[in-house]
């Protein structure tokens, strides 16, 4: 089975010109021989950046966009309308991107974005045709109760996230469904503390028993020293990348380990 990496830039780099510059050197790495037959790779940049790096993706060889995607960092939950700063994921379509990511913890953290929203934004843009990462995960204090706590919040997560959604079987049905779900525990996000490749991939297995078939990636601080460590897991089909994504050299490494 093929993992999928995904880069999460969040709210860098600083300039256009460094972004593009990045997304070259992603774009190489996910080609070299290793990569390319194991590895698919999505780019997700901020929404500032997005039209750029569709622009240098449509132009980049047939052959070497094969196992390469274009993401966004977040949709909203309408088409249109009076919602000042918000993109719909037609528009997001339209630029060429096909994944987005839904729901990240920093989005629920610092925007005070509610499961009712996220279940609202993942409904329109899987109707849209976009392929949806969602996030979930725990944080510290439910951690710290075992994992058998972690997995009930997250499965709750996962049943709030999801009401409603129409064919959600289907939706994750196969390797290629546009459901893909990243788990990342909250209290690993950004501060080194990963959590340990044993209980990440009880968690892979406890969603996938979940939803059947999905597709799961593990996210939280993963790096090219630790994350083959995660990767060589069947039940870990990928990673969801922050810090180590901006860092050339080092995502290479993570993709061609994968």
């Amino acid at each position: 089975m093929r993992k999928l990496i995904a880069a999460n830039w969040k709210e860098n780099p600083r300039s256009e010109k460094r972004a593009l510059e990045l997304f070259k050197t992603t774009a190489k790495a996910a080609n070299s021989p290793r990569a390319k037959k194991t590895t698919d790779v999505v780019v997700c940049p901020p929404f500032v950046y997005l039209e750029e790096i569709a622009d240098a993706y449509r132009k980049l060889k047939p052959a070497t966009k094969r196992n390469l995607a274009i993401g966004a960092q977040d949709a909203f939950w309408e088409e249109k309308g009076a919602f000042t700063s918000e993109v719909g994921p037609k528009m997001i379509r339209s630029l060429g991107a096909r994944y987005v990511i839904i729901g990240h913890s920093e989005r629920r953290k610092y925007l005070e974005e509610t499961d009712e929203m996220i279940n609202k934004k993942i409904k329109l843009a899987l109707k849209d045709g976009l392929r949806v990462i969602l996030c979930v995960g725990e944080s510290l204090p439910i951690r710290r109760r075992g994992i058998a706590a972690a997995q009930s919040f997250v499965k709750g997560q996962l049943k709030k996230d999801l009401k409603g959604v129409r064919g959600v079987k289907n939706v994750t049905k196969s390797n290629n469904g546009s459901l893909i779900i990243a788990y990342e525990p909250i209290w690993a996000i950004g501060t080194g503390k990963n959590d340990s490749p044993e209980d990440a991939v009880e968690m892979a297995r406890f969603i996938k028993k979940t939803l059947k078939k999905v597709r799961v990636l593990y996210g939280g601080s993963v790096n090219s020293a630790d994350a083959q460590s995660y990767l060589r897991y069947n039940d870990i089909d990928g990673a969801l990348v922050g810090g180590a994504s901006l860092k050339a050299a080092e995502f290479r490494k993570i993709i061609t380990l994968s």
